[in-house]
């Protein structure tokens, strides 16, 4: 093999150790761009706070109308269009409609047909939702 002043010979293991550092540093970097993108990808879809609960004729004057999907009750009085959620304030259970109002499932609180607590553990009433009419004609429930 001819050297020179500008030619260096390359050992075995100078090769090996050098192929070796070359595919960590590779590996290193193909681990850290997976990692990278593992971390920066969200946990769970956001939350949908906007509902369209339909036209505005398909809810009588004077009906209490459940919307599953919000979770929220639907109500239309004198003063035109309202809405519950039927998120107990205790602990988030989903409350149930009685004859009376609600009542929630988990831990025995009742409210009222406005929402008004009847008998804890829940220390609050159940929250008023914001409810518009969309130039459709529509009912949109905002749940935020």
């Amino acid at each position: 093999m001819p050297s020179g002043p500008n030619m260096t010979s390359l050992s075995r293991r100078d090769f090996l150790r050098l192929s070796s550092r070359a595919l960590l540093a590779v590996s290193g970097l193909l681990g850290s761009g997976a990692l990278w993108r593992f971390l920066s990808h969200p946990t769970e879809p956001p939350v949908q706070t906007e509902f369209d609960v339909g036209p505005a004729e398909n809810y009588p004057p004077g009906s209490r109308t459940l919307r599953p999907e919000v979770p929220a009750v639907v109500l239309h009085g004198e003063a035109g269009f309202s809405a519950l959620s039927l998120v107990c304030p205790h602990l988030g259970c989903t409350v149930e409609q009685t004859a009376a109002g609600f009542a929630c499932p988990c831990h025995g609180s009742t409210f009222a047909a406005g929402g008004e607590v009847l008998r804890g553990p829940a220390g609050a009433a159940l929250r008023s939702l914001h409810i518009e009419q969309n130039p459709e004609g529509h009912l949109v429930i905002h749940t935020q």
